[in-house]
């Protein structure tokens, strides 16, 4: 590790058990906070707007009058429009490709025949969404775009938006919901805006799913409502893994893992890389692009944490099993076949492919969505998506013939599973 930067190349085969376990059994952290927030929870779903009022003088330090702050939001977007604000034009711009991203994942419900039965499967979307959005003080628009829109291109009725309690919100933020097409906003963080969202108070229209990034006191509030609401998953701090041959310019790769590192102290940030020179290269960079950044505290910790580093693999086989095994939130692949690299791994959030495709591009205005599965969630589930907002169901119709053809089927099976009735719903058809 060299003075200026919290990195250092380490072997893969030279890793630890403890190293392993650091890299692949990365943690959201919410068991620390989950009984403190069970008790939150709790108390907002039995007091409603009253404990949405204290919570936010205890610990946003901001006596709430009005929660809900629609009016607030569009008066925003107003204000923006007005000025000629650039910061709206980007948020339409990023919302536009967004929207358009999404609408290409609505499936279209689909019937067919085969042998006299006609099967089939629709989706509807469900009628209310809540969004999280962090912030409060801090903009955080591209949060709010990520969310709003894949439930608006589902067609919910009634998708509702979540932020911290500021004494004023930041108006980036409330542009950013309101283009998005929120129909409702309230002003309620933390462990008790996932609360409200979920159960209702006076003030907040209850949902069925609830989604968004968040904290680990979100995140964990989110695991205490899970049954009661749907959730879109438990994420932890942001993640990174970039894959780099001797191709790769060193610099763009460490300007990707001080990017990723900014967001969070507790951020997993790695390079794998088979080429010895372009490990050195990377450490090297990462250290000259630290100093003086408005978060350096911030990307220093998260650099140091025994989660984030840079490998030297033996071959871009042994980089590409431990990029499998890792199952990064964000996949960059920055080598001369990035397409064959990809297709030998399947656990991935999201994946960005060549020199001029960075994490932040997804982040903000590429169009696929940015809310993705942290700590190994990629080997189970995908990141939000239209599909999120979405319900199926099937749909089929027999004829008397083809009911028939299946009678002896059906009838053995039910007589076999003890079902007497079962069997008789078919025989009755043909006395």
């Amino acid at each position: 590790m060299t003075e200026e930067s919290p990195l250092d190349v380490r072997s893969i085969a030279d890793l630890s058990p403890d190293h392993r376990r650091a890299f692949f059994e990365r943690d959201a952290g919410i068991g620390a906070v989950r009984d403190d927030v069970r008790d939150i929870v709790d108390r907002v779903r039995t007091e409603g707007d009253v404990a949405i009022r204290e919570f936010a003088e205890a610990f946003d330090d901001v006596s709430v009058g009005n929660i809900d702050v629609t009016d607030a939001a569009e008066r925003a977007h107003v204000e923006l429009d007005d000025a000629d604000d650039p910061r709206l034009d980007a948020i339409r711009e990023a919302a536009a490709n967004v929207r358009t991203f999404h609408e290409q994942q609505v499936p279209e419900d689909h019937r067919e025949t085969v042998d006299g039965r006609e099967l089939g499967r629709r989706f509807r979307p469900i009628e209310r969404a809540g969004v999280y959005v962090p912030g409060g003080t801090a903009a955080y628009p591209s949060s709010a775009i990520m969310g709003v829109i894949p439930a608006t291109v589902a067609g919910v009725d009634h998708v509702a938006v979540a932020t911290p309690p500021a004494d004023e919100i930041n108006p980036v933020t409330l542009a950013a919901i309101h283009e998005a097409g929120a129909d409702a906003v309230y002003q309620v963080g933390g462990a008790q805006a996932i609360a409200a969202l979920a159960y209702g108070t006076e003030t907040v229209t209850g949902v069925q799913t609830v989604v968004g990034p968040g904290n680990r006191w979100v995140t964990a509030a989110k695991a205490e409502v899970r049954g009661d609401v749907e959730i879109d998953f438990l994420a932890g701090p942001s993640e990174i893994l970039v894959l780099a041959d001797a191709t790769a310019d060193p610099e763009f790769v460490a300007a990707d893992l001080l990017a990723q590192a900014e967001h969070d102290p507790n951020a997993s940030v790695v390079a794998v890389t088979d080429d010895e020179a372009t490990a050195e290269a990377i450490v090297s960079a990462v250290a000259d692009g630290i100093e003086g950044r408005d978060r350096e505290e911030t990307i220093r910790e998260a650099l140091a944490a025994d989660a984030s580093g840079v490998l030297l693999a033996r071959s871009m086989s042994e980089a590409v099993l431990f990029a499998e095994e890792y199952a990064a939130e964000h996949l960059s692949i920055q080598a001369d076949d990035d397409e064959a690299l990809l297709d030998r791994i399947t656990n991935v959030g999201s994946a960005f492919l060549g020199p001029y495709s960075p994490v932040a591009a997804g982040d903000y205005a590429a169009g696929p969505n940015h809310v993705l599965p942290t700590n190994g969630g990629a080997k189970r589930y995908g990141g939000l998506s239209t599909e999120t907002f979405l319900r199926s169901s099937t749909v089929q119709r027999l004829d008397r013939e083809a009911l028939g053809d299946l009678s002896d089927t059906i009838t053995t099976l039910a007589e076999a599973e003890g079902l007497e009735a079962h069997a008789e719903s078919v025989n009755k058809r043909f006395e």
